[in-house]
């Protein structure tokens, strides 16, 4: 069964499957067709994560990649913004940790094949998107929210996607199809499934249910209950009652967190309560994207926290990532910060060590990271989160991650459930989602003790109940260990 025309057994109308159709060929017009082509992979270390994480990257190139099936899984997925990547990374981090050898798999890397061309489009115009919606209210009320809430939703939408990720299925042609692979977009999933892989994981990043992570064919995984329900019944999807998924093909796991961060929760959290109680000073992670979204919140938040640096009652934390340019406009715009802050730039070595020292030693003033690799980028933060007591983020994939936060206003509608789910299991705030909660919310943190605190022995209490625990769990769906 031609899987845009049915998905889990209910039929797709004709003139959506036409719709589909024409997308792919229009695609092919535009960008080749490479369905006759082989690409030939071989596996290279990781610069930054293979120390760390065992992983190794699949890059084009003639050579052994020397693949042991049964002890290695592959990590399909996609850059679009730092999500997918980070949780690929906590994948890959429990993966290790269970015996396999992680082989990082970007489908957006390969820049000459169709599926990578396509993947690179779309998401320019995913960023272009972003960005529009934070400059341009009625865009974000009137297209772009409507979009991520409910447009991305419908089962005809994973219908069209289902028949362009059959462009991908080139890239998967050398490895070996009894290969497992976990993947943390849903298209890595989808052309994995295509191309004949015996054992395919999606991996759903979030907690709004939508058709768009549907990989029918794979085994798939969400972080909270709620999910599941919605992912189970196809809530939403269609006008009518729609037939649900069939038994093991969802399961709710957990939230995808990394092994180095979660066999340090305990005493991480013991040293957040330590600084507390003893009048340290308290520490904030800003990760700040490259799209350019939410800039000037970002920049007024700054300005709130550097009286309290100065003071040595807060030390802060700027990552932006590989995107040097927010960090120049930052300091062009904030005359002040450049002569507090203290630079790390494109020293993976010199920023790991930072973070190791800060596990256990005390730190002052102000600090920047910014790397041009893309994994010391989106690492530096999963480093930072350990020796931070609050992380200041919208509500994406850093909203399940076990650290104190601060929820700014989301990008997209879906992520509003990233702030329901942390404000709920009670590790995170509300969405604070105008200038002036942002800021009531930090003289709270800053004047009240309880509220870090409270935090802090909600990510203990939800960690005793294995809530941190999905990135092992997904793992051990490749062998029916769960």
């Amino acid at each position: 069964m031609d899987k845009s025309s049915s998905i889990f057994s209910n039929k797709i109308k004709n003139s959506a499957y036409k719709k589909s159709v024409k997308t792919k060929a229009k695609f092919i017009k535009r960008f080749g067709d490479d369905s006759t082509v082989i690409y030939n992979l071989k596996a290279v270390d990781n610069r930054v994560l293979g120390p760390i994480l065992g992983v190794k990257d699949l890059v084009l190139g003639e050579g052994d990649c020397n693949i042991d099936p049964e002890k290695s899984v592959l990590i399909g997925n996609i850059r679009m913004g730092f999500g997918h990547y980070r949780i690929s990374m906590a994948i890959a981090s429990a993966a290790r940790h269970l015996g396999y050898t992680p082989y990082w798999f970007d489908l957006n890397s390969f820049t000459t094949s169709t599926g990578g061309k396509v993947i690179a489009h779309l998401n320019k115009l995913y960023s272009l998107g972003s960005r529009l919606s934070q400059k341009y209210k009625l865009f974000n009320k009137f297209y772009w929210e409507p979009l991520n809430s409910e447009g991305f939703r419908k089962l005809e939408y994973n219908s069209s996607d289902q028949k362009v990720s059959e462009l991908m299925v080139p890239l998967f042609k050398t490895i070996p199809k009894n290969m497992p692979c976990i993947a943390t977009h849903v298209w890595p999933a989808q052309g994995a499934v295509h191309s004949g892989i015996e054992k395919v994981i999606n991996v759903i990043p979030d907690n709004w249910p939508m058709a768009l992570h549907l990989a029918e064919g794979s085994i798939h995984t969400v972080q909270t209950p709620s999910s599941f329900f919605g992912y189970k019944t196809l809530n939403g999807m269609a006008k009518q009652i729609l037939n649900p998924m069939p038994s093991n093909s969802l399961y709710e796991v957990g939230h995808y967190i990394d092994h180095e961060i979660v066999s340090n929760l305990e005493d991480d959290c013991f040293k957040r309560i330590d600084r507390l109680k003893n009048g340290k000073a308290l520490r904030f992670l800003l990760t700040i994207g490259g799209a350019g979204a939410q800039r000037e919140t970002f920049e007024k938040i700054i300005k709130k926290i550097i009286p309290f640096v100065k003071l040595k009652k807060a030390v802060l934390f700027i990552n932006v990532g590989d995107h040097e340019q927010v960090l120049d406009q930052l300091i062009n715009d904030i005359p002040e910060l450049k002569n507090l802050l203290t630079q790390h730039s494109n020293n993976w070595d010199e920023t790991f060590g930072f973070t190791q020292n800060g596990i256990n030693s005390d730190i002052e003033g102000i600090h920047s990271f910014y790397n041009t690799d893309i994994f010391a980028a989106v690492y530096s933060t999963n480093l930072l989160m350990r020796i931070s007591d609050i992380l200041i983020t919208k509500p994406s994939e850093l909203s399940f991650y076990p650290v104190p936060k601060l929820l700014i206003k989301r990008v997209g509608g879906h992520e509003a459930w990233g702030a329901v789910r942390a404000a709920e299991i009670g590790d995170g705030t509300i969405e604070c989602d105008t200038d002036g909660k942002i800021e009531q919310m930090l003289d709270l943190i800053f004047n009240e003790d309880d509220i870090l605190e409270m935090m802090v022995n909600n990510i203990l209490k939800a960690h005793k109940i294995g809530v941190y625990n999905g990135a092992y769990r997904v793992v051990e769906l490749l062998k029916g260990d769960r």
